[in-house]
């Protein structure tokens, strides 16, 4: 395991939301079939990577959480789960995820303290 780095918060953050929308479909009594399924394959895909993140860091994890969270965000018009309480909570975590995600990319490949700090 590698040291805590200080973007690794946002990895939690990452694993919260996909903790919590992975309970969502029981917290919110979703019916939708496709929704359900869909909720929970990436936010297990969503956990699984942050967990990766936080205990051996690499760029696909962050690349990857962020095409998750586009997909939470498109999801809903492209499995035809629209207009429903499921899509409030995808895009919303969606969202989420997919600024968690791109909030690190940033600190570690272009931010201007971190380059000039030795690794």
């Amino acid at each position: 395991m590698s040291r805590w780095r200080r973007e690794s918060v946002l990895d939690l953050y990452s694993l919260m939301a996909g903790l919590f929308l992975f309970a969502s479909p029981w917290l919110f009594a979703l019916t939708s079939e496709h929704a359900r399924i869909d909720i929970w394959a990436t936010s297990a895909l969503i956990a699984t990577t942050s967990i990766l993140a936080i205990v051996m860091f690499s760029d696909w994890e962050e690349w990857l959480n962020l095409l998750l969270g586009f997909w939470l965000v498109v999801s809903p018009w492209a499995l035809g789960f629209a207009h429903t309480t499921a899509m409030h909570i995808s895009i919303g975590a969606g969202i989420v995820v997919t600024f968690m995600a791109a909030l690190e990319l940033w600190l570690v490949n272009y931010d201007p303290q971190q380059s000039s700090t030795p690794r």
